[in-house]
């Protein structure tokens, strides 16, 4: 199995509506903020795992091929493949997703693990933009919003349990970047497809925490592949197709 070429995505995400990625922080401060966003270490600015990029995608993706209640809700694996034996359509559509985005390392899916070859796409990380950065600093501005949200009492029709959320703010902009390895005897159009599919799920359905509140909402934007510009077809791209 030869590895022939790396094919790289690159472009700025940004959020259409807030975005809410918990650091899962347990510690309680008065006057704080209960619930805050993911910050790098480092330099305390607010990012967007690859993993989380990731996982939303495969997910998306198994939804649309149907395979979710055949995996018990888990990620496409040795024994979804095997009930799926008998579908052709969703066999050919699990067996790509658990291509691309990989399996797990269970001695006893070794002989498809051998079969499918190494993961194919590894999602970067992606951090703020310098420009997003440098105009917020110019303009005295933080790199995090706190939303104030409540219960509403049906019964009495007033608001209970506020508390406040920490989220980016719409037009943050990140740098995107996905690579996409392509062996020997691989169908590289339906690799990519895959992939820009699952993109184009993330546009519709959006990322992270609270979206059914309208958190979440992103685009892609100046998409290019090999620092060619696909951002016209990408937006013409069916996902359900």
């Amino acid at each position: 199995m030869q590895l022939n070429n790396i094919i790289i995505l690159e472009a700025t995400l940004e959020l259409v509506t807030g975005l809410h990625i918990g650091a899962g922080s347990e510690e309680l401060h008065i006057g704080g903020i209960d619930n805050p966003v993911l910050k790098h270490p480092f330099n305390n600015q607010p990012y967007i795992p690859g993993s989380s990029l990731k996982g939303k995608m495969r997910a998306m993706l198994e939804w649309k091929a149907g395979t979710v209640s055949v995996s018990n809700g888990k990620p496409v694996d040795k024994n979804t493949l095997a009930k799926l034996k008998n579908d052709e359509k969703k066999y050919a559509q699990a067996k790509l997703i658990a291509q691309v985005f990989g399996i797990s390392g269970d001695a006893n899916a070794a002989d498809l693990a051998e079969e499918l070859g190494p993961t194919r796409i590894s999602v970067w990380d992606a951090h703020l933009t310098e420009n997003w950065i440098n105009e917020r600093l110019i303009n005295a501005q933080s790199f995090t919003e706190a939303k104030s949200e409540n219960v509403i009492d049906r019964i009495k029709g007033v608001a209970e349990h506020p508390r406040q959320s920490e989220r980016v703010p719409s037009g943050a902009q990140f740098n995107f970047r996905i690579t996409i390895r392509q062996l020997e005897n691989d169908n590289t159009a339906q690799l990519l497809n895959t992939v820009l599919s699952g993109l184009k799920m993330l546009e519709l359905d959006g990322i992270g925490g609270s979206g059914s509140r309208g958190y979440g909402k992103i685009k892609f934007i100046e998409l290019k592949q090999n620092n060619q510009d696909i951002q016209q077809a990408f937006d013409q791209l069916d996902a359900f197709a």
